[in-house]
């Protein structure tokens, strides 16, 4: 549907939705702005009991279909069954938001001997997202429509503000690259693919730095200002990366 007015700018009626980590934080944020937008949402987690609570509360206010998959991102084979399903009950999926991490913390020397936590943060923050991409991205190119992908990545994979994040820091910075890339790839496909990295403090930086650190990183930003996942999902970024176009 072409954009005529404002009336339909933002209007994702009839658009389906697959937010990864959409129960919590920032991916429930971008999740209820996508339900109140108007689309059908897929969320897929791990914690069932918070997706329960959240798609019952969607049915309850919003219009739409919506669903779970308990998917953890880091199992190929759930992953493709995950998508499979999905694409099976809402007969195709038009969105993909990439939110799904974890944050990784500590002195690169402290690590375990066999760098586990290094691999698992990769492993959850990067490849995660790529499972993801290929598998969505082949199902946009078959039906012929394209479709929207959006990877949530870090404002510390472009800077270093805070040490002591140095997996976590890398894996965003890697996360941030392959979009670059795959959206000129996917881009012949009507694909469009998309980076947004919020602003501070994300649940993350809440969970692992004291307030008086995040608060002083954040005044490196332009605005100064403090996020909050409301904010982050009604960002106009997550609405230029979904709108529809002609």
């Amino acid at each position: 549907m072409a954009i005529e007015s404002m009336e339909n700018a933002f209007c994702l009626k009839g658009k389906t939705a697959v937010v990864t980590g959409g129960a919590k934080g920032i991916g429930l944020g971008i999740s209820t702005a996508l339900a109140q937008s108007g689309a059908n949402v897929a969320i897929f987690a791990r914690d069932e009991k918070s997706c329960e609570d959240v798609v019952k509360e969607f049915r309850e206010k919003y219009d739409g279909t919506f669903a779970y998959y308990k998917t953890d991102i880091t199992n190929h084979q759930n992953c493709v069954d995950s998508v499979a399903a999905v694409i099976r009950d809402f007969g195709s999926v038009d969105i993909l938001v990439n939110n799904a991490g974890i944050g990784t913390v500590g002195s690169l020397l402290d690590m375990e001997e066999d760098l586990a936590s290094w691999f698992e943060c990769f492993d959850t923050d990067l490849h995660g997202a790529v499972r993801l991409c290929y598998l969505f991205a082949r199902h946009f190119r078959d039906t012929g429509k394209g479709g929207r992908i959006i990877n949530i990545t870090s404002n510390a994979g472009e800077i270093v503000n805070s040490p002591f994040i140095t997996a976590y820091a890398s894996a965003k910075a890697a996360l941030n690259l392959f979009t670059r890339v795959i959206a000129a790839e996917l881009a012949p496909y009507n694909i469009r693919v998309n980076a947004i990295a919020p602003a501070l403090p994300t649940p993350t930086s809440r969970k692992t730095s004291r307030p008086r650190r995040w608060r002083r990183s954040a005044r490196t930003c332009p605005s100064a200002g403090l996020s909050t996942p409301s904010k982050s999902a009604r960002s106009p970024s997550i609405s230029r990366a979904t709108r529809r176009t002609p």
